[in-house]
């Protein structure tokens, strides 16, 4: 089994977050938001609440990762009702459900096609339409004496009325669920499956059918269930959830971060990130990553975990800015995530697909264009990055199949090779051949769509399951654009940086991205209070120098924000004017902030 660790890992004490091991780490790995209301806790606390609103009818719509063995059994014991209708009974039979399926799932390996999927699919029409007239029978019988559960996936179907709760889950928590083979894809008993054919399936089909689902009922729904912690049940009322979402746009925020062991990994989180030091290695941090983080919701003394996507459904134009909205509709398109190789190895050496590769063969909109900022070089850094001026692709193709037996790939023979340093930035639009080598601690700033990676080459290494980790050179020879050799990537790619402005301890550089890629990306350095504004688009940035800053209002529209080095965190667009000064520990010291934003076409 792949390990993994998640922000709850680190609340129950399982596998990460020992503060004690490292006493000068300041990162925040549970950054919460404030949230007014009231948050009850425990089965018994949740299901007096429910009973407590009188209502006949109580529909319980789940998101696909959700534990029916749990949730159903805890709900049928406090709520008693006199009827239970399961959304799973409506269903179509199983191996018809399978071909419903199986063109968006496809042969691939990893890849899928983005599917067009709603919830009314999965069922037949005859077992719907049977359970709603057993629902308005059991609604007759039960006017004074009881109610009906109507639960699970597309339970909303069955039943527009009645008190609507919505059992949500964390795509993160959703996958570590998939690689302990607790749950499996939505409607269907394949839990048994390998982890990654469970997080392809959710990934192109079952999230996307459950957000069209979720996007629909969010304007009403009456509770969120929160039951990431099995041990912990959390509810909160919809009004509530509603109100500090639309509070969270007024504001810089973070989402919570979550940390993974890569083949590849290194060493430097988990001194910086404060992790725990007996894993091997950690290799990612995704620090926003909106589709998949979650936000944790501040109830007094409690806290509430929801899928940070919902921030972006139900607030997308204040939260990303009209242009945004217009571009990406409901879905954040910039991601900022870490890459550690300092005393690990290289990452694979790969190509992301070119836009209209990616919209034919996997029906996304848009490509993972992307860039690595060094946060941290150790000795020997280097970065492969294009291809060399004499380049034979024959050559060079026909040696990266041999090599899927042979075990021997010279990547030097045909990729360019650069040395880098602590803050350099390297640009890479899609379609270009890439790699970061060890010694190396990575932000790695990407438009969203993070999963079209094609693997050329690995060095021969397996991954943590201990299998081959895929090979994608079919698709990748597709990509690879062979004019980006070792002059055009000199001249376009590497430490394109230029001074745009400069004030008082202050001055700001442009360092990307390409012209082809649509995210801007601006690093400011200062001493002094430096000012920014969102130009009505979304901001994400990281402290990528000093210990502490803070970001305020100038006009106090929202509380001071303080982050710690190697935090990404968000700026809606609505928020405007912003400055960020040194604080604490770096006040009067440089600092430095890498900031992202949508590029404007005309």
């Amino acid at each position: 089994m792949i390990p993994c660790y998640s922000i709850y890992d680190i609340f129950v004490n399982r596998n990460i977050g020992y503060t004690k091991n490292n006493m000068n780490s300041n990162y925040n790995k549970f950054p919460s938001i404030p949230a007014r209301g009231t948050c009850g806790v425990g089965w018994d606390c949740i299901t007096e609440t429910l009973r407590s609103e009188h209502q006949h009818i109580v529909v319980v719509e789940c998101y696909p990762g959700v534990r029916d063995d749990e949730l159903l059994p805890a709900l049928i014991d406090g709520l008693k009702p006199t009827c239970v209708i399961k959304s799973a009974d409506c269903l179509k039979r199983p191996e018809e459900i399978k071909a419903l399926v199986q063109p968006d799932v496809t042969e691939d390996a990893i890849f899928g096609y983005l599917t067009q999927l709603n919830m009314e699919d999965y069922f037949a029409r005859d077992k719907l339409a049977s359970a709603q007239a057993q629902l308005l029978t059991s609604g007759l019988r039960t006017q004074d004496s009881g109610l009906t559960l109507v639960y699970g996936p597309g339970a909303s179907l069955v039943s527009e009325d009645g008190l609507l709760v919505y059992a949500d889950m964390p795509r993160w928590e959703a996958q570590l669920r998939f690689r302990r083979h607790e749950v499996g894809n939505l409607f269907m008993d394949n839990r048994n499956e390998s982890p990654s054919h469970l997080y392809k399936q959710a990934f192109f089909v079952d999230w996307r059918v459950a957000d069209r689902v979720k996007r629909k009922l969010l304007p009403r729904i009456s509770y969120f269930l929160d039951t990431t912690l099995s041990a912990s049940p959390k509810l909160a009322s919809g009004d509530a959830v509603r109100a500090t979402l639309q509070k969270t746009t007024q504001r810089p925020f973070r989402v919570v971060p979550f940390f993974d062991p890569a083949p590849w990994g290194g060493q430097w989180m988990k001194e910086v990130c404060d992790l725990n030091p007996t894993v091997p290695n950690y290799g990612w941090c995704f620090d926003c990553v909106p589709e998949e983080n979650s936000l944790l919701l501040q109830f007094d003394n409690t806290t509430m975990e929801i899928p940070s996507i919902n921030l972006v459904f139900s607030q997308p134009r204040e939260l990303l800015g009209d242009a945004v909205y217009k571009r990406f509709g409901d879905e954040f398109p910039i991601r900022f995530d870490f890459l550690d190789t300092m005393g690990g190895g290289n990452l694979s050496l790969q190509v992301h697909p070119l836009t209209e590769y990616i919209q034919q063969t996997f029906g996304m909109p848009y490509t993972q264009d992307e860039s690595y900022y060094m946060l941290d070089t150790g000795e020997g850094a280097h970065v492969y990055l294009g291809l060399r001026e004499d380049v034979n692709p024959q050559a060079m193709l026909a040696e990266l199949e041999a090599a899927q037996t042979t075990g021997r790939f010279d990547a030097a023979t045909y990729a360019g090779v650069y040395p880098v340093k602590k803050h350099d930035h390297v640009l890479i639009p899609a379609g270009t051949l890439h790699c970061s080598g060890k010694s190396s601690m990575v932000l790695e700033i990407s438009a969203t769509p993070y999963i079209f990676t094609f693997k050329l080459w690995d060095w021969g290494r397996l991954g943590l399951d201990g299998k081959p980790r895929p090979i994608n050179i079919g698709h990748g020879k597709k990509n690879i654009q062979w004019n980006r050799t070792e002059s055009w990537v000199k001249a376009n790619l590497i430490n394109q940086v230029s001074v745009v402005a400069t004030g008082d301890g202050w001055v700001e550089e442009r360092t990307g991205l390409h012209e082809l890629e649509f995210i801007e990306t601006r690093r400011h350095w200062f001493t002094k209070p430096v000012p920014h504004h969102t130009g009505g688009g979304v901001n994400v940035l990281n402290l990528i120098e000093g210990r502490e800053a803070i970001v305020e209002s100038p006009t106090s529209a929202f509380e001071p924000f303080i982050v710690h080095y190697a935090e990404t965190f968000i700026v809606p667009a609505v928020v405007g004017a912003y400055t960020i000064s040194p604080f604490g520990e770096s006040h009067g010291q440089r600092c430095g902030t890498i900031k992202a934003t949508v590029r404007s076409f005309h």
